[in-house]
Formats: C-alpha cells, sequence, structure tokens
C-alpha cells in the first residue's frame, strides 16, 4: 500500500467484511503474495541452475511473479477503467 506522503494510485481495495485485498487477487492469493514478499531468499539457496550455466528463479520466486502479474494486469485494467470515468 502507498504511504500518505506520494500520490500513487491504491492498489488494494477493501473486501465486503473489511479485508485489505489486491486488486485482481483473491483474499488467500493477497496473502500468499504479502508472504512471499516478505521471505529473504539468500543468494545462494536455489539460484543456480540444474546445468551451472546461469541463474534460475526459486519456485517462490516464481510464484511471486505469477501473483504480480495476475494483480498486474487487473490493476492496469482497473486504472483504464478509472480514467474512463474521469472523463467527461
Amino acid at each position: 500500500m502507498t504511504s500518505l506522503s506520494n500520490n500513487a494510485p491504491r492498489r488494494y481495495f477493501v473486501d465486503t467484511v473489511g479485508r485489505r485485498v489486491l486488486i485482481g487477487l483473491t483474499l488467500e492469493e493477497t496473502f500468499e503474495f504479502e508472504r512471499l514478499d516478505s521471505e529473504q531468499v539468500s543468494a545462494q539457496e536455489g539460484r543456480q541452475s540444474g546445468n551451472g550455466r546461469g541463474w534460475a528463479p526459486v519456485a517462490g520466486e516464481r510464484r511471486w511473479l505469477e501473483l504480480y502479474e495476475k494483480h498486474e494486469g487487473a490493476w492496469k485494467a482497473w486504472m483504464a477503467q478509472s480514467r474512463m470515468e474521469l472523463r467527461p
């Protein structure tokens, strides 16, 4: 969520029972995304690919990216819709 000191658009909405949920995600996906986002993966753990020639994302990073892309797509659509509603 953005702080009150900047003007970035919000990325959460409040559901019918008052819980903050990322736009485009379910409550469970929001919880999973925030958990993955807060975890610190060591630089060595799971980063080297099996062939030793490059880096590969760990499972948690892949899932974080899936959730982020789902949220980002929904957020962009929400922003576009909001802009259309503001036009005269």
